[in-house]
């Protein structure tokens, strides 16, 4: 979350915001209209200070407390209401008792991904995946080998997060890759596409399956094996 605080240099309301931001715990910036003019023409300001949360006016003058309040919330780190990691755990749902349907699920590991993993690539779903499937098209395992060995999705080919950019060449150069990895908790697929757009490989030609193997296990959907 980014927090900006635009105001006029000469504001009186700047510094007692800051105070309360400080006092919050709230991370901020502060933008002088001087400086900054291109903020007045985007924003339209007409009083100062201005509350600029991710690029949208939170509130024009001085917020009311339950709007510091609710960014507050807001600003709490979303793994300090997970259920707490077990001491053994596993990333990829595992069937109960070889029983068809039934899976276990484990909560408690990794850190939530984003929906988006870099600017202009697109996240796509298991419809998605399948159709690409379908044509023949590359659908890249981003995970460490020993994770593909287990399970995976079947048609996919197994690029390693940290060797994608040392193998790009084996990507498709006609059309968009599909990268996945275990899943939402999971950051191995969305570091290999950050480690791609930086070697310079095109963003159009990537596509990410957020879901990974967590959501293609509990949906029911076929997965191969080593």
């Amino acid at each position: 979350m980014e927090i900006i605080i635009a105001a006029t240099k000469t504001c009186n309301h700047r510094p007692l915001l800051e105070k309360i931001f400080q006092d919050a715990w709230l991370p901020y910036k502060v933008f002088y209209f001087e400086s900054h003019p291109e903020l007045m023409k985007k924003y339209k300001l007409k009083r100062s200070p201005l509350l600029i949360v991710d690029e949208k006016v939170e509130a024009i003058g001085m917020p009311e407390m339950d709007q510091i309040a609710e960014l507050i919330e807001r600003n709490k780190d979303i793994s300090d209401i997970r259920t707490p990691k077990r001491a053994k755990n596993h990333m990829v749902p595992i069937s109960i008792n070889k029983n068809p349907g039934l899976v276990e699920v484990d909560t408690t590991w990794g850190s939530i991904q984003p929906m988006e993993a870099a600017k202009g690539v697109p996240t796509v779903g298991e419809l998605e995946v399948f159709h690409h499937k379908k044509m023949n098209l590359s659908i890249i395992d981003a995970r460490k080998s020993d994770t593909f060995e287990e399970v995976s999705i079947p048609g996919s080919k197994n690029i390693p997060y940290d060797k994608i950019v040392e193998r790009m060449g084996e990507l498709d150069k006609n059309h968009p890759s599909i990268f996945f990895c275990n899943g939402p908790q999971c950051p191995q697929s969305s570091t290999a596409i950050k480690k791609l757009i930086d070697a310079g490989y095109p963003a159009n030609k990537i596509l990410y399956y957020r879901g990974g193997m967590h959501d293609w296990i509990t949906l029911g959907l076929p997965v191969q094996r080593a």
